[in-house]
C-alpha cells in the first residue's frame, strides 16, 4: 500500500520521514509517552529512527500498519502520531496514538482519530475499529469517547508492555457510528 496524506479543518495528517526523526526523539522524551505507550522506555535517538526509517515505512508496505504524523495543516511542527493496524483478517483494525505534551487539551487528536476513522471504514475496509488503552489512562479513553468509540469494558492482561501484563480498556467503532455502510451486514442481538 501507498502512504497517503489526509486533511481535516486544522490538521495534515502524512507518513512519517526521516526528516520527522528528531521531532519523534524529542516528543517521545515526554514520561507520559513513555508511560502510557509501547515506545521503548528510555526512549534513545536510535528507536526513533528505526521508527521513521524502518518501521513507518514497512507498516505501509506490507499494509498492515498505516501511520501518520500530524502537522498543523498551515505548516509547523509534529503535533502528534496515530496508526491503524490490521489485527484480524475479518477487517478488524485497531487504533494507536500520542500526542507531543503542548498539543494535549485542544481536540487535536479527537479530530484526528475521527479522520483515520473515516478513511479505515471507507479505504480499508474496515469493520471494526479498536481502541485498547491501559486502564488508568484517562486522556487517551477521553479521546476515543470524544471521537466516538463506544467504550465495551476491560481486559485483564491484555496488554504487555516494558515485560509486565497490564489490563486494558477496550472500545469500538463501527461504520455505522460514523454514518457508513459496512462491507458485511451486522446483527446485534435482540435484547
Amino acid at each position: 500500500m501507498e502512504p497517503i496524506t489526509l486533511t481535516t479543518e486544522r490538521l495534515l495528517l502524512r507518513t512519517f520521514t526521516s526528516d520527522d526523526t528528531d521531532a519523534v526523539y524529542q516528543a517521545c522524551q515526554d514520561p507520559d509517552i513513555q508511560r502510557w505507550t509501547t515506545v521503548p522506555s528510555p526512549y534513545e535517538r536510535r528507536h526513533a529512527a528505526e521508527f521513521t526509517g524502518q518501521m513507518v515505512p514497512e507498516g505501509w508496505h506490507s499494509g498492515t500498519m498505516c501511520t501518520f504524523a500530524v502537522l498543523p495543516r498551515a505548516g509547523g511542527a509534529l503535533m502528534a502520531s496515530v496508526a491503524v493496524s490490521l489485527r484480524t483478517f475479518s477487517g478488524t483494525w485497531e487504533i494507536g496514538f500520542w500526542t507531543d505534551k503542548e498539543h494535549r487539551g485542544r481536540g487535536i487528536m479527537a479530530e484526528t482519530v475521527g479522520a483515520v476513522a473515516h478513511w479505515a471504514f471507507t479505504r480499508l475496509g474496515a469493520t471494526r475499529l479498536e481502541w485498547r488503552a491501559e486502564v488508568g489512562n484517562e486522556g487517551s479513553r477521553a479521546v476515543a469517547e470524544k471521537a466516538g468509540f463506544m467504550i465495551e469494558g476491560s481486559l485483564r492482561a491484555a496488554l504487555l508492555n516494558k515485560d509486565t501484563l497490564r489490563d486494558v480498556w477496550v472500545g469500538a467503532l463501527l461504520p455505522s457510528d460514523l454514518g457508513l455502510s459496512s462491507t458485511h451486514p451486522y446483527l446485534p442481538p435482540r435484547h
